[in-house]
């Protein structure tokens, strides 16, 4: 009896993305670090909310905006609680998302990004046409990394395996999307 074994992956972020930035004390570029801290602005009834960021050198401040000139009742009064107490939960869910940071055209630094692969779940199906293995991979935090690179992480290969698996046909992809990438492996081969 044959099997078909679907695997699901997500890469997830074990700390707030590092900015890249060119620091106006140091005078060069440098690392900025999240300081797990919001600053908030009140100017009547519209409110603005940044995340702090810090130099890593000399602690010269960079404000990331989350919001700007919003009305306070928009605000999820739990969120906005949250923020007064200077949340770190919630500072560190807004240091991973990308989306904030392409809106306040911050670079990141790809060098200093730490993640792994967290296995999400695992079936297995009955299949009539030999043993084989689908893997999805999902990448909510829209991280730039290679394909053959993911799959290599996930299947414990060097990249040039994995390349000579593709090459061959015994990894073959099935669908790749802005954040997720799914292939099948043939399971005699790995």
């Amino acid at each position: 009896m044959s099997y078909l074994r679907k695997i699901e992956y997500e890469i997830v972020l074990k700390d707030s993305f590092w900015v890249i930035r060119s620091c106006p004390k140091c005078g060069r570029k440098t690392h900025y670090r999240n300081t797990n801290k919001f600053r908030i602005n009140a100017n009547g009834n519209k409110l603005d909310v940044w995340l702090i960021y810090h130099c890593t050198e000399c602690k010269h401040t960079l404000n990331i905006a989350i919001y700007e000139r919003k009305k306070v009742s928009s605000i999820p009064k739990e969120e906005y609680q949250c923020f007064l107490e200077n949340d770190e939960t919630l500072a560190e869910m807004y240091g991973k998302r990308m989306q904030l940071f392409r809106t306040n055209k911050v670079d990141i630094d790809p060098d200093k990004l730490h993640y792994e692969f967290v296995k999400q779940h695992e079936t297995m199906e009955n299949c009539e046409f030999g043993e084989q293995v689908v893997i999805t991979i999902n990448n909510p935090c829209q991280l730039k990394i290679h394909p053959e690179k993911q799959i290599a992480m996930v299947l414990g290969l060097s990249r040039s395996q994995v390349k000579s698996l593709l090459e061959k046909g015994d990894i073959g992809p099935k669908a790749e999307m802005p954040q997720t990438i799914t292939f099948s492996v043939n399971a005699c081969r790995i």
